[in-house]
């Protein structure tokens, strides 16, 4: 008689959950958000300019009663040059972090994509940005033959240009001299 060796166990593994992401354009590369950190999609409502921002805030607008900052993440990449008005037809993605919410303006309809998280490398280092302190670009997707380049929207953009966003209370001081 032979001796048979058992079989490898089989590793029962749950099947990847997919990851769902709002793909759009920017210049001429794909880039995705996970759809869990958009809050809606929508026209882009008219922009109110605001003064002493960064050119990429385009202004802040009225979103649903919500006044946001509406933000060009072309030219935020600097895939375009400054300073450009927004295009006549645009569409706004609302992005709700914990302490603010953004409008980003994309040019063409985003479109929803579900792809499996292990599509998803992680980001090689020279890609990323040196003046954020927090890393925004998650990974890059490779599915189909598209490269989308995954952006974590909550590290977008620096604490000093979320002071910035966020509205100012009334001092003490400027209600005092208003009541002189």
């Amino acid at each position: 008689m032979t001796e048979q060796t058992p079989a490898p166990e089989k590793k029962t593994s749950r099947p990847e959950a997919p990851i769902q992401l709002i793909v759009f354009r920017l210049g001429n590369e794909e880039y995705g958000i996970r759809i869990e950190q958009v809050k809606e999609v929508t026209i882009t409502p008219e922009v109110a300019r605001m003064p002493k921002t960064p050119p990429f805030v385009k202004g802040i607008a009225n979103l649903r009663g919500d006044i946001i900052a509406i933000i060009d993440l072309e030219e935020r990449f600097k895939l375009r040059p400054a300073g450009q008005k927004l295009p006549d037809h645009s569409f706004t993605l609302a992005i709700e972090a914990r302490d603010y919410t953004i409008g980003i303006v994309v040019r063409e309809v985003p479109q929803p994509l579900s792809i499996l998280a292990s599509a998803i490398e992680k980001a090689p280092e020279f890609i990323q940005d040196l003046n954020v302190h927090d890393k925004y670009i998650e990974g890059i997707a490779r599915t189909e033959g598209r490269i989308i380049i995954v952006l974590d929207m909550l590290k977008l953009l620096t604490p000093e240009e979320i002071m910035q966003l966020k509205p100012k209370p009334a001092s003490s001081g400027t209600a005092e001299r208003k009541q002189a």
